[in-house]
């Protein structure tokens, strides 16, 4: 049955326009991006489809063209239109955080780092540099590394945050593995960030790292 003749109520356009759109689920709200389904699926039975597959929204817009591509109903199209909403989102979070400090929306800092990191095969190290009021002025990847590991440069960040006359740093890596505990190195990388950004008189912080389903700080844990 096509969505069109579903119960007014029970569609998810209507649905978002009535209610607003965080009553809708996520099978709903992708099948409103996608639009149409294929022959014998409406757009919600591909967005279930396909969030089976992946298994989260998250997995979904990591996907890569190619995995996103051999799903029926799916091609180059619609992977450039999943890049370019997360990217929109990206953009939205960062003026946000250009224009307030960064500090008084903890949640808003999680929600850009997670929009960055969450998802990849393999791990990233990221940094968002800091006005005196702890407004965002970049956000910047700075090093990649494997499934299990990014060797990281204190005197790159620091570079980098002298570049962008930072006056403070946070920083975040992402754990693929799914698990957001801190390890003993990404304890002695902070204590070196740390030491290294104080000789220039620049504040670390906090560091975070990003997993599947949560984001850890380890300024919350007393480890800054």
């Amino acid at each position: 049955m096509s969505i069109t003749d579903w119960p007014a109520e029970d569609r998810p356009r209507e649905k978002l326009l009535q209610h607003g759109a965080a009553v809708l689920s996520d099978a709903e709200l992708l099948a409103i991006f996608l639009r149409v389904g294929v022959t014998g699926y409406s757009a919600v039975d591909l967005a279930r489809q396909l969030l089976r597959h992946f298994g989260s929204l998250q997995a979904l817009f990591a996907a890569p063209a190619n995995e996103l591509c051999q799903i029926h109903g799916m091609g180059v199209a619609k992977f450039a239109q999943l890049q370019a909403v997360l990217e929109m989102a990206r953009r939205a979070l960062h003026e946000e955080l250009s224009e307030r400090d960064a500090l008084t929306s903890p949640e808003r800092v999680r929600a850009l780092l997670g929009l960055r990191l969450r998802g990849l095969p393999h791990e990233e190290f990221h940094a968002l540099f800091l006005d005196q009021q702890h407004r965002l002025l970049a956000a910047e990847l700075l090093f990649k590394g494997s499934l299990a590991e990014t060797r990281v440069y204190p005197r790159e960040v620091v570079k980098r945050a002298l570049a962008h006359n930072a006056a403070a740093v946070i920083v975040a890596h992402n754990h693929p593995s799914g698990q957001a505990h801190a390890s003993a190195a990404d304890l002695a990388l902070t204590r070196q960030l740390l030491a290294a950004l104080e000789l220039v008189e620049i504040r670390l912080l906090d560091h975070f790292i990003v997993a599947a389903h949560r984001i850890e700080s380890l300024a919350e844990q007393g480890q800054l």
